[in-house]
């Protein structure tokens, strides 16, 4: 599939990967519709890239439906969806004052694993509607962003691997369902990159954590993440595998 004149929809794309793969995809002249939490944030990118920005929670259902039946009146249903919308959770299953750490794990599941799914769901009923395309009938890419965290969990991450985790254990049966509409799915895995999540990182840590990541031994940059969603789109043998972005990384139990 190509990417220019496509519709397109990537969500957390106020910043770091999501704005990344929003710029990359516009100047392959795809219409993106740039989708975030942050309203302000998702104009930004729209902005500066020439598409239309949307408030939206990715967990509510009804919300994430008004977003797409607009995309789909003003750019065309969007036939490449890219999920980067996500928290990035850090609390012990069990806490040193012995609290119990619930709502932090319900709060990634519901961001990260729930909202992934709704989207996916709502981008592939639209595409459904679609015309297919090319001798393959492809209709459309769905591509959904985990992290080397569903196999290598550091201490404190229980909720975020088990969220990410769930993205990528979703993925080949997505894939094979959505095998006779046309649809592939795909999901990356990134290592560490220079993102929101990551800018708070001490030094320190920093460099403690990148002795883990042999070449090239770095933080990766958010257009690396949009160049392989690029050659996911474009690439209709990719479909229903997970894709580790991390430099040959394995992360160091904390």
């Amino acid at each position: 599939m190509i990417l220019n004149d496509t519709s397109v929809a990537i969500t957390g794309a106020g910043s770091g990967l999501g704005a990344a793969t929003a710029r990359r995809f516009a100047k392959a002249g795809a219409v993106v519709a740039c989708l975030d939490l942050n309203q302000e944030a998702a104009q930004r990118t729209a902005a500066e890239v020439g598409g239309t920005g949307y408030a939206v929670d990715v967990s509510d259902t009804a919300a994430v439906e008004a977003v797409f039946n607009d995309i789909e009146a003003t750019q065309g249903v969007a036939r490449v969806v890219v999920n980067c919308a996500g928290v990035g959770t850090a609390a012990r299953i069990l806490p040193r004052d012995g609290s119990l750490s619930v709502d932090s794990f319900e709060q990634a599941l519901r961001i990260n694993l729930l909202g992934t799914y709704i989207v996916m769901n709502v981008a592939a009923r639209a595409m459904t509607k679609t015309d297919p395309l090319g001798k393959d009938g492809a209709r459309g890419v769905i591509i959904n962003t985990a992290s080397v965290a569903f196999e290598d969990g550091q201490i404190g991450q229980a909720a975020y691997a088990a969220s990410k985790g769930g993205i990528v254990s979703m993925t080949l049966p997505a894939a094979r369902e959505l095998a006779r509409i046309g649809i592939r799915v795909m999901a990356i895995a990134p290592g560490l990159f220079e993102t929101s999540m990551s800018a708070g990182l001490p030094d320190d840590i920093r460099a403690e954590i990148l002795k883990a990541v042999p070449y090239p031994s770095r933080m990766g940059e958010a257009d690396e993440y949009a160049h392989l969603a690029q050659s996911i789109v474009e690439n209709q043998m990719l479909n229903g595998t997970v894709i580790r972005l991390d430099a040959a990384a394995r992360m160091p139990i904390k």
